[in-house]
């Protein structure tokens, strides 16, 4: 597990550090540009170098770097002065520029001289370094400020930072490494994101003396005329062998009954009453499955008022672990998300950031320029767990936070969410550890599709080929 910090945290640490452990700040400065030419060094050996440095600390690392490559490396290096605007040195050819100009405190726009600066890196054709994070992007959120350097390395200094990953982060830092240079760092409230070593204590090895009764029920409620396919890839990737549940139950439109047998053969089937292919409110229907340990609802259902009763009357009479997704999502914001208030069940929010934002009954920009901060509140507000659905996604109780930076553009892909779905609701159904369980199952989803582009590419997988790839995922862990 590691941790990301906001710049507020980082900039506390390093006043810590500096005024009450007594480290000079020239020491720190002489730590960081180290931790970056060393890096330079590991990855090149040797070539021409350009380090561009603006004001601040971040351009005194450059200086370091600078010195560290020519005079220890036998690296050839030039430096520009960014703020001199003088900019000849971009004539010439280099193998690689440094980018020291900006730190992660930036919250103004980039702009005149230091906007061509960076225009000037991106088009160079260089291998591009940035130290701490690329410059221009803030260091909180990942948006852009006008303008931002696109790195294929970044090294962050002692930390990794939310900017690295929110927003358009990931695709302005590259690769992403952080260098330990000694800032004191302590506590646990900060935010973090699971790895394989965080994800594995949920697939532990079995006793062989076992059966299917060991490893909990799950419940899906889902599908309609509309959107048949959906409950089935819930239903596939957390199917009895997939996530280790011991029984599996989908719950589908009586209408439509027959045309989901044997589609998913390992798992239960049960009709619900409905009106044009569309479930309506059961009551016998649903206490038939109150027993069950985790229940996720929505996935193709509809969003009309019978979605939103169903899910009212599970909120108030079921005890296990409920997961709302997609049409459920959609029918708490148009009919009433108070409902949420009056459970007795620990409930996880699965939304995409169009589906948060009609809960929050906010524009979309508001959320991707503040996500931790407004998936926190509503968890917060609400005492549910939200998994806040983007390229990076926010996983919170309102108290605790996570990121989850696994993932591929391949699974941008309609189906998607609801393997993920799928995915969480069998691992719920064998944990108590709900919050863990959440992160765990986007986790393994992020791996799933890189997996799947390995295997194929950026373009041709679709969700079914995620469920394929969990098997080889799980089997990584161990």
């Amino acid at each position: 597990m590691e941790r990301i910090l906001s710049v507020k945290e980082m900039r506390a640490a390093d006043e810590y550090t500096i005024n009450t452990l007594g480290v000079a700040e020239d020491e720190l400065v002489f730590r960081a540009g180290k931790a970056v030419s060393d890096e330079i060094v590991r990855r090149f050996h040797g070539g021409r170098v350009l380090v561009c440095i603006g004001k601040g600390n971040n351009g005194e690392d450059g200086k370091v770097i600078a010195k560290l490559l020519a005079t220890k490396h036998g690296f050839t290096v030039a430096t520009l002065t960014v703020s001199n605007g003088i900019f000849k040195l971009f004539d010439k050819k280099y193998d690689i520029i440094v980018d020291c100009i900006f730190g992660t405190g930036l919250n103004r726009q980039v702009e005149e001289k230091y906007k061509t600066a960076i225009e000037k890196i991106n088009s160079s054709g260089a291998i591009v370094v940035s130290c701490d994070i690329p410059s221009g992007l803030n260091g909180d959120n990942g948006q852009v400020l006008g303008v931002a350097v696109k790195a294929q390395l970044t090294v962050a200094i002692q930390e990794y930072k939310l900017g690295h990953f929110l927003g358009e982060g990931p695709d302005y830092c590259g690769r992403v490494i952080a260098k330990d240079i000694g800032i004191s760092i302590w506590g646990d409230e900060f935010v973090k994101r699971f790895n394989d070593d965080s994800v594995s204590k949920f697939f532990p090895r079995r006793a062989r003396h076992v059966n299917k009764g060991c490893f909990g029920k799950a419940c899906l409620i889902g599908g309609s005329k509309k959107y048949s396919g959906s409950v089935l890839l819930s239903a596939n990737s957390l199917c009895a062998l997939k996530m280790g549940v011991g029984y599996v139950n989908t719950v589908v439109p009586e209408s439509m009954f027959d045309a989901y047998v044997g589609k998913v053969p390992e798992s239960i089937l049960t009709p619900i009453k409905d009106k044009d292919g569309f479930a309506v409110f059961d009551k016998n229907t649903l206490n038939s499955i109150l027993n069950y340990d985790s229940i996720a609802v929505g996935m193709g259902m509809g969003c009309d008022i019978n979605t939103h009763e169903i899910i009212s009357y599970l909120l108030e009479n079921y005890t296990g672990k409920l997961l709302v997704d997609a049409d459920g999502l959609n029918a708490l914001a148009k009919f009433g998300k108070e409902c949420l208030k009056n459970k007795k069940c620990t409930v996880v929010l699965t939304p995409h950031v169009a589906e948060f934002s009609r809960l929050l009954e906010k524009d979309k920009t508001e959320i991707i320029i503040n996500p931790i901060s407004y998936a926190k509140e509503f968890a917060k507000e609400y005492g549910v767990i939200v998994l806040l659905k983007d390229a990076v996604s926010v996983i919170t109780d309102g108290e605790e936070v996570y990121l989850n930076t696994t993932g591929s553009p391949a699974m941008a892909k309609a189906g998607s969410g609801d393997v993920l779905s799928g995915l969480i609701t069998g691992i719920l159904a064998r944990t108590n550890e709900s919050l863990l369980a959440t992160v765990s199952g986007a986790y393994l989803f992020g791996k799933m599709g890189e997996y799947a582009q390995k295997e194929q590419n950026e373009y041709t997988v679709v969700a079914s080929d995620l469920i394929n790839a969990l098997p080889k995922v799980i089997n990584d862990l161990n």
